[in-house]
């Protein structure tokens, strides 16, 4: 018998727009000692299913149909206190954000206590001797003097570790993983995909694991079910999926993986930008603290037509140097040669002028977009204030601006939020556009997207770059997409360039230990560069 069966379940949201059936009679299995990946795009069904299993939908959603026997028990039938009594001992599920599932106000050993305590009735020396080698075991160091730390003391892959921990406390049977990796690292994404499978393999779990992004459970799935619109479209073991998919969206998805590198026109000899000893210091926390060195000392040039990629972990300074090149953040040192004029060395007013030629893309571009602005005013308004258009000649370089980035004319008067997060990345990108820039700098554009939109967000941008002969900035910490699209790559770690060259030498032959160590990181990257097929 199966671990979990789930037969015909449907899910509808019952809304005054009508009836949406977010999961449609779907039906899998989940063995002991395996994991299960369920892979889609955002809106394919995939949480919705896993939180009517647990009981967490939220209204209007409503389950109409269908069964899941844990053990052969039918999880839709429980009461609500039998089920979390079940969910909180035997089914566990770690969720995407740890920040917002942890208690800022308790300790992490408070919180890693709490289900024991609940669900076991263990004395609270016995449960804090449990919760600090659960810890440990996660890969926490110092794990009894962390034991009384808060979220905010932690960082993010310490956060997920975390929440792994709290999950397996009370040793289920069955873990949840609804995409732990997502917000995370490259080098702190494989740790927790290496820590699931090995905590997956000592303790015989069923795990199912939730994700948009083929290649993250490429190295740990043991079978691989595709979802689209609420449907299961295939389903297969790993090597079926990726060496002999047989429906076309699960080919659309393979081939929408960032790999190898994609040529555009040969960048100009002339130099743009030119960086020289740039150097960015933060305050510390208070008045005692030593400053934070951001960006030390980088030095590095960036050609017309080219696309500079720039890799790193957070923290090691890419934003900044990013911001500082904009002087939306002031260096304290260097100089900034902007088509030979020192930016630095320009006042505010000197400054507003090359403002035109000098443009920016944010990684959230719902953050970064005015809510209260329609999308015809968004792009206008850079247009107005640098004088470029007159009110009559508006309309007509907006609806350019529309099919430059690709997207409909009829959307113009919509407002940010009725877009999804790939049309309103072609927004802000439209929107960067709009002055006719020699320089963007790309910041994480398409970290948060659904890998098919990323692909798409990322033909946008190069195609983009050989129509207007731009400059590209391109920062990310995901080296698969840098390598695609970028002509260099400079590599960044604690502030300072640690190795810099021509996209495909320094992915075959990267030099500097970090940058070997940012390659061993990439999700699936065997499994994915050993033949798969891309449509």
């Amino acid at each position: 018998m199966s671990l979990l069966q789930v037969d015909q379940l449907s899910v509808a949201f019952h809304t005054r727009d009508g009836v949406i059936r977010a999961v449609d009679e779907v039906g899998f299995q989940v063995e002991r000692g395996e994991i299960t990946a369920i892979i889609g795009e955002s809106g394919s069904g995939k949480s919705v299913a896993c939180n009517a299993i647990l009981g967490l939908l939220q209204a209007p959603g409503r389950i109409e149909l269908g069964r899941a026997l844990f053990e052969g028990v039918d999880l839709l039938q429980l009461k609500a206190n039998d089920l979390r009594r079940l969910r909180g001992s035997e089914i566990a599920m770690v969720f995407q954000d740890p920040m917002t599932s942890l208690n800022p106000y308790l300790s992490i050993g408070e919180q890693l206590m709490e289900p024991l305590l609940q669900h076991r009735h263990v004395s609270r020396t016995e449960a804090k001797k449990r919760a600090i080698d659960m810890l440990d075991e996660v890969g926490i160091e110092r794990a009894a003097e962390r034991f009384g730390a808060f979220p905010h003391q932690f960082s993010g892959g310490m956060r997920q570790r975390v929440m792994i921990a709290m999950a397996l406390i009370n040793e289920p049977k069955l873990l949840i993983a609804d995409e732990p990796t997502t917000a995370l690292d490259v080098t702190i994404q494989a740790q927790i995909l290496e820590l699931i499978a090995e905590l997956q393999q000592r303790r015989q779990l069923g795990v199912i694991f939730i994700s948009h992004d083929l290649s993250v459970v490429a190295d740990i799935a043991t079978r691989i079910l595709v979802m689209k619109d609420g449907r299961i479209v295939e389903q297969g073991d790993r090597q079926q999926i990726f060496h002999a998919p047989q429906h076309d969206y699960t080919r659309q998805l393979l081939a929408a993986v960032p790999q190898g590198h994609r040529p555009h026109q040969a960048p100009d000899p002339d130099i743009l930008l030119e960086v020289r000893h740039l150097t960015t210091r933060f305050r510390g926390p208070n008045r005692h603290s030593a400053p934070v060195l951001a960006c030390d000392d980088l030095n590095f040039q960036l050609r017309r037509g080219e696309i500079l990629g720039m890799v790193g972990e957070s923290g090691s300074g890419k934003s900044t140097c990013g911001r500082s090149i904009l002087r939306l953040v002031e260096a304290d040192a260097g100089e900034l040669l902007f088509d030979r004029i020192d930016l630095r060395r320009l006042s505010l007013g000197q400054l507003k002028p090359l403002r035109r030629r000098l443009q920016m893309v944010f990684q959230d571009p719902y953050a970064s977009l005015n809510p209260r602005m329609s999308i015809f005013d968004t792009l206008a308004e850079p247009l107005l204030v640098h004088g470029l258009c007159t009110r009559q000649t508006l309309e007509p370089a907006v609806c350019q601006l529309m099919d430059d980035v690709g997207l409909a004319r009829r959307y113009l008067r919509k407002y940010p939020h009725e877009f999804s997060g790939g049309q309103r990345q072609r927004i802000a990108i439209g929107r960067a556009l709009a002055t006719r820039p020699d320089l963007i700098v790309a910041d994480e554009p398409v970290s948060a997207l659904d890998v098919t939109i990323q692909a798409q967000v990322l033909e946008l941008l190069v195609d983009l770059v050989d129509e207007y002969d731009l400059s590209l900035l391109f920062i990310s910490h995901d080296l698969a997409v840098v390598r695609y699209v970028a002509d260099r790559i400079l590599v960044l770690h604690r502030g300072r360039i640690v190795e810099q060259g021509e996209s495909e030498a320094l992915f075959n032959a990267p030099a500097h230990a970090y940058t070997q160590r940012l390659l061993q990181a990439i999700p699936g990257k065997t499994l994915l560069e050993s033949g798969a097929p891309g449509g």
